[in-house]
């Protein structure tokens, strides 16, 4: 039986810079829109905007029975909310997910939102930490990426980093690491073998080695791990209600280091924490 390798070559991942760009330039376009008064279809327009004037098409859109170009999350919706009518508000978390495909190479990333509302510091201060602590967590697992010998070490620095902040020191709240949704692979589509953990898992996993390209996307709530699925049949939301988070890049490991393919910067500001300089595929 005939299986696409997992790994990229040097020229199949020089093939996925484009793809990448695009869709970080598509959340660029959503985060310019989000603010208090719009709606979640504003933000999934804009968006769309940005990935077709580059003659790049959704690849959220390709998927069957879904004809939107993002999925956004508000509040207790972690993951694989539908844009429509829904008004933002002061003080709302909104995670916005979003992908393009270019020449037949796939982009997949997310970022997480905090609209500012200054009659509810608190409450926009706790929800800024949930967001903090997701993309820390997402980076930990970039960086791991770059010096792990198996996937299962990206997910187990990705559970360390959430630990390793213990309580919010904003609320006191402990964090949840969604069980159920996981990274995975991605290039002719956007997702393929294999699957990326956010937590330590018993098997080590694939080998990490260069040609492997992966969406690395922690998805953290400020409590409860587990959630349910809204009768739209698409939406993730807690069932305990608290605040969920999504952070979310493609990222290419290569001969000569990784390059986070959704950062216009190739996650050099991430990394740098790290010690980490990440370098263009050649």
């Amino acid at each position: 039986m005939f299986r696409r390798s997992i790994y990229k070559t040097p020229a199949q991942l020089r093939a996925m810079i484009e793809p990448g760009l695009i869709t970080a330039a598509s959340l660029d376009a959503a985060a310019a829109a989000i603010r208090a008064g719009r709606t979640t279809a504003d933000v999934d327009a804009a968006a769309s905007a940005a990935i077709t004037s580059r003659d790049a098409e959704s690849n959220f859109r390709l998927v069957r029975g879904y004809n939107h170009t993002t999925c956004i999350s508000v509040n207790e919706q972690v993951v694989h909310g539908i844009p429509g009518a829904r008004v933002l508000e002061p003080g709302d978390i909104v995670s916005v997910d979003s992908g393009a495909q270019f020449h037949g190479w796939n982009g997949d990333s997310a970022r997480t939102f905090v609209i500012p509302d200054p009659s509810r510091p608190e409450l926009v201060a706790r929800r800024e930490e949930l967001s903090r602590v997701t993309e820390g967590s997402m980076w930990a697992g970039i960086a791991a990426m770059a010096t792990a010998r198996h996937l299962g070490d990206i997910g187990a620095s990705i559970q360390e980093y959430i630990e390793a902040q213990g309580p919010s020191e904003v609320s006191g709240e402990t964090y949840g690491i969604l069980r159920e949704y996981v990274g995975h692979g991605i290039g002719r589509k956007m997702h393929e073998a294999p699957s990326v953990f956010n937590y330590r898992t018993p098997d080590p996993g694939a080998e990490v080695k260069p040609g492997l390209v992966l969406a690395i996307e922690p998805m953290v709530t400020a409590g409860g791990e587990e959630t349910l699925v809204e009768d739209d049949d698409w939406t993730v939301s807690t069932v305990d209600g608290s605040d969920g988070s999504h952070w979310e890049h493609s990222v290419a490991l290569h001969a000569d280091g990784i390059w986070v393919l959704t950062a216009a910067d190739g996650g050099a500001a991430g990394l740098a924490p790290f010690g980490i300089t990440p370098v263009r595929p050649a």
